[in-house]
């Protein structure tokens, strides 16, 4: 594993980041970040549906 791709821990789990060059940011995967603070069984189906909702509401507010 290189600075590029590392693996963070938080709260003793596992988050997998990836370092960009050009912007110089970090950037993790939402779906590890999900399971870390929600300590769902299924963080991506949590995140899937987060998603669905959240788009949902944007579209409301756009539509009144």
């Amino acid at each position: 594993m290189t600075k590029k791709q590392a693996i963070q821990l938080f709260e003793e789990k596992k988050v997998r980041t990836v370092w960009d060059d050009i912007s110089e940011k970090w950037y993790c995967s939402i779906v590890d970040v999900v399971a870390v603070l929600t300590e769902s069984l299924d963080p991506g189906a949590y995140w899937r549906k987060l998603k669905e909702r959240l788009k949902k509401d944007s579209d409301s507010r756009r539509n009144p």
